[in-house]
């Protein structure tokens, strides 16, 4: 690909690459970890370690898509994203960094990710390994070729699944095992994480089509999106209320369901303007407020009951 040259990096636009709004539900779900671990103690330096690297991992996977959406066509088709929420950082586009640079900045942020999982991994037992190398695994699949599963509609769940190791490995470090409160607390979040990839799609889904990006968001239409759009939503507040019934989960984790209205809201707004794809940012806010509310209502449930020795 030739390229023109591009101004140097500078700091501010490196902030800029890795899309640092979107870094927030990282941070949430490494919290929602700390939380399910809390009878366990809490090593605040490998808990600081576990948070520095979901977030340097969630911002390497970020400027790893802007480069292959560069090199695939998506991004530069995209002139009806709804910025800054759907069609990368366009940074590319507007000539402030060359694809070649954001090839390297991706990479050497995964690399990092990769130095501090081994120190991590080497203060931690050996299932942490599992959990580092099928994250990096997934961050490098969604948008590198040949899995490309952002464009086989396999996105939202290599994203749902990315999200939840989030929650797990953050509790793996603190306990130094497997459990399984939480494996079940993760996964209305992770629901709720897919969810804000599909909806992202809804508007980006014309030029994705263009260039072949076949988004589930493409596959299913912006009818068929919204409809699964509420079915998860549905599913992941229903499985915080089944959890605690099959008394899989502690009562206190219902705390997540105050993110139902949001969502609720979102799925409605989505259903009334699948056709215009160009009124859907408040429906796209909704959603990652949801995500955040739901994550941070299940861990101060959990850190409740921790602190009152439940």
């Amino acid at each position: 690909m030739t390229e023109a040259p591009a101004p140097a990096l500078t700091g501010p636009t490196l902030w800029a690459m890795t899309r640092p709004g979107f870094l927030v539900i990282t941070a949430v779900a490494v919290l929602l970890g700390w939380a399910t671990a809390a009878h366990s103690g809490f090593d605040g330096g490998r808990a600081l370690a576990t948070l520095v690297l979901a977030l340097l991992a969630h911002a390497g996977a970020n400027v790893l898509n802007d480069y292959h959406d560069a090199c695939n066509g998506a991004d530069a088709a995209n002139t009806e994203g709804l910025f800054p929420f759907t069609g990368g950082s366009r940074l590319i586009q507007r000539g402030q960094v060359s694809v070649r640079t954001t090839r390297a900045v991706a990479w050497g942020l995964l690399g990092l990710v990769a130095l501090g999982g081994l120190w991590l991994a080497a203060h931690s037992r050996g299932g942490l390994w599992l959990i580092g190398l099928s994250g990096l695994l997934l961050a490098w699949a969604y948008s590198a070729p040949p899995l490309r599963l952002m464009t086989r509609g396999w996105g939202e769940l290599a994203v749902a699944l990315t999200w939840w190791l989030v929650v797990l490995g953050a509790d793996y470090v603190q306990r130094q095992a497997f459990f399984w409160l939480p494996a079940c607390s993760g996964v209305g979040l992770a629901l709720l994480v897919a969810n804000i990839l599909l909806i992202n799609g809804v508007p980006d889904a014309a030029a994705d089509r263009r260039v072949g990006k076949l988004t589930l968001a493409v596959r299913l239409g912006p009818s068929g999106a919204a409809v699964l759009y509420a079915s998860l939503a549905l599913m992941a507040h229903a499985w915080l209320a089944l959890g605690v019934w099959a008394w899989a989960l502690p009562v206190p984790v219902l705390w997540g369901c105050l993110s139902g209205p949001l969502s609720a809201a979102a799925a409605l707004l989505l259903w009334r303007r699948r056709l215009q794809p160009q009124r859907l940012a408040p429906a796209i806010v909704l959603t990652i407020a949801a995500a955040v509310l739901h994550g941070l209502g299940v861990a101060a449930g959990l850190a409740r009951l921790a602190w009152l020795g439940g």
